[in-house]
């Protein structure tokens, strides 16, 4: 049975990933993880297969690096290790990150005899990928990053005391507004979204023709890899707009793009909190997106970005074509969206509630 936090030692506390690619839940892992107190808490980043872009930074900043498998997906022999590991290794805390880490490090938790694991549940459609309706049960608690999870989650029957929402952080310092003499002189529409049916680029493509017949001096700019990169790539081929569909792979500091753009664009059908709207409004960028998820808690439409349904290409491009055509609609939205990442979704209010949550988990496994 693992022991409960010694005092003198901080607590160990394991975050299970699926990989170290780049992604916006690694990255948020990764900013978490390196800003936790250390007389507290002793982060490790166990990882399920053998993706690593993101492996320095963690190695950087301190973080214990532990890979379960080589493979480039999960495998029998990645969740036999997993398993192992959780026996002969337990830490003080486990949060599994992403569905297949809250899967089966659930499970075999709970068969390890570990008490403090944190179950977690990041944009559109976690909650039935994770199967959460049957497994809720086997985590001490909870922790969503938007409101719609947390009430689809207490809708489960779920106590609301279990529950905690915390919307992402972003490193304002860091994505800070360009210097005016770096400020974009073209019409770039930015996408930074992994190449997945969660983002759907399909519907972005047919909204950029819609937006280039009005914009002819306008490009999209589609950063990202992921399972359907080559379908996106194909049907950017195949758009009437296609001399100005540009696609780039992801990259590990994404502002030389932000600073290029005038707008940045997320077309998705399901999210939670997405870190490509935060890290943009940081920067002082307007948004066009889709009101999805959380999204409407991010972007004030009207304020800071303008929101269509998802699917509608049309609503979105007009979206796209009004930003690009409205230099001074494009300034005020930008400095409302700086302004309201600075007061309301800063890295160090992010870092602060998840350590509250730890304690109060760590306490309760304790019997305190």
């Amino acid at each position: 049975m693992p022991a409960s936090p010694r005092p003198g030692r901080p607590a160990r506390l394991v975050m299970l990933l699926q990989d170290l690619a780049f992604g916006g839940t690694q990255r948020q892992a990764l900013e978490l993880a390196a800003r936790l107190d250390r007389d507290r808490f002793a982060p490790e980043f166990w990882m399920l297969t053998g993706l690593r872009d993101f492996a320095p930074r963690a190695a950087a900043a301190g973080i214990a690096l532990a890979w379960l498998a080589e493979a480039p997906t999960v495998g029998l022999a990645s969740l036999g290790a997993l398993r192992g590991k959780l026996k002969a290794d337990p830490p003080d805390l486990l949060v599994p990150l992403t569905a297949v880490p809250n899967i089966w490090g659930r499970v075999f938790g709970r068969l390890a005899g570990l008490k403090a694991v944190i179950g977690t549940c990041r944009g559109g459609g976690a909650i039935k990928r994770q199967h959460e309706r049957f497994l809720k049960g086997l985590a001490a608690h909870h922790i969503v990053n938007s409101e719609p999870l947390r009430r689809e989650l207490v809708r489960l029957g779920r106590p609301e005391a279990a529950v905690t929402c915390i919307a992402n952080g972003v490193d304002t310092a860091h994505f800070a507004p360009p210097p005016d003499d770096l400020r974009p002189v073209r019409e770039v529409v930015l996408c930074l979204a992994r190449f997945c049916q969660d983002k759907d680029h399909e519907t972005l493509i047919q909204a950029f023709a819609h937006t280039v017949a009005k914009r002819p001096r306008a490009e999209l700019w589609l950063v990202g890899d992921g399972p359907l990169r080559t379908r996106v790539r194909t049907l950017a081929a195949r758009s009437p707009a296609r001399g100005a569909i540009r696609t780039y792979p992801a990259a590990p500091d994404p502002r030389p793009f932000f600073q290029q753009a005038s707008v940045v664009v997320l077309s998705s059908v399901r999210e939670g909190t997405p870190n490509v709207l935060l890290e943009a409004m940081s920067m002082g960028i307007p948004v066009a997106a889709t009101a999805v998820g959380g999204v409407p808690d991010l972007v004030v439409a009207g304020e800071t970005g303008l929101l269509s349904p998802a699917g509608e290409a049309m609503a979105l491009g007009e979206n796209l074509a009004r930003l690009l055509a409205d230099e001074a609609l494009r300034r005020r939205f930008g400095q409302a969206a700086r302004a309201r990442a600075l007061e309301h979704f800063s890295m160090e209010t992010m870092v602060r509630r998840h350590e509250a949550v730890f304690e109060n988990v760590l306490a309760q496994a304790a019997g305190r």
